[in-house]
């Protein structure tokens, strides 16, 4: 990567995003959705914070916008791992094999990046399912003004715990049958996944009533 996920506008984030070159990718776009969802949240906090609807609710608030911050700096984070997990893949996979020393060395080299392309994205769906719950916490107690938002940061957190589940679930094939990661990462995956539409209309419906 010539430049930093993190250093471009978005503009060029997006124009690179289009581009033919696969990284950043899908993953990295998760990962951004996510981070912008979890500062939307603590935009909420902030509009919420020495208002009456703040009143008693400020230590959860408090808590709220430190984990919200917390999680857009880790999905940020995220977002340029991700980039580079797949870009070692392409690398990787454009090894020399012409000898047999040469297709041993590629082969060691393709399982440790597929390993991290599958790592990064399990941790994006991760940190997207607990900016989910920020959502959820604020949605009741937030400032009814910005209810809104509330309502786009939970869509952005569903988006990017989908998003990162499918760049997890396209890689688990390619990892080795005694890889502990290919049932670990499955079997988280797809916990996240079963709960995640209920989630998601549970909070809709929370937004919804707030907006009436």
């Amino acid at each position: 990567m010539d430049t930093r996920l993190t250093e471009t506008t978005v503009r060029t984030l997006v124009e690179r995003l289009a581009t033919s070159d696969p990284a950043p990718g899908g993953g990295s776009a998760a990962a951004i959705a996510g981070a912008m969802g979890a500062a939307l949240i603590q935009m909420v906090v902030e509009l919420t914070t020495g208002r009456t609807a703040a009143e008693g609710h400020e230590e959860t608030l408090a808590e709220i916008r430190q984990a919200a911050a917390g999680w857009q700096s880790e999905l940020l984070k995220l977002a340029e791992l991700d980039a580079n997990a797949y870009d070692a893949v392409i690398r990787a996979r454009r090894l020399p094999r012409a000898s047999e020393l040469e297709r041993q060395a590629r082969s060691l080299q393709i399982d440790a990046a597929v390993r991290e392309a599958t790592r990064v994205p399990l941790a994006t769906a991760q940190a997207a399912s607990a900016v989910l719950d920020l959502a959820e916490q604020v949605a009741p107690i937030g400032n009814r003004n910005a209810v809104s938002d509330v309502g786009v940061a939970g869509l952005l957190s569903v988006a990017a715990l989908r998003g990162a589940a499918l760049n997890v679930e396209i890689n688990l094939p390619y990892l080795t049958s005694d890889e502990t990661l290919r049932n670990e990462a499955a079997a988280e995956i797809g916990g996240l996944l079963a709960t995640v539409d209920f989630r998601d209309r549970s909070l809709r419906h929370a937004v919804a009533e707030r907006l009436r």
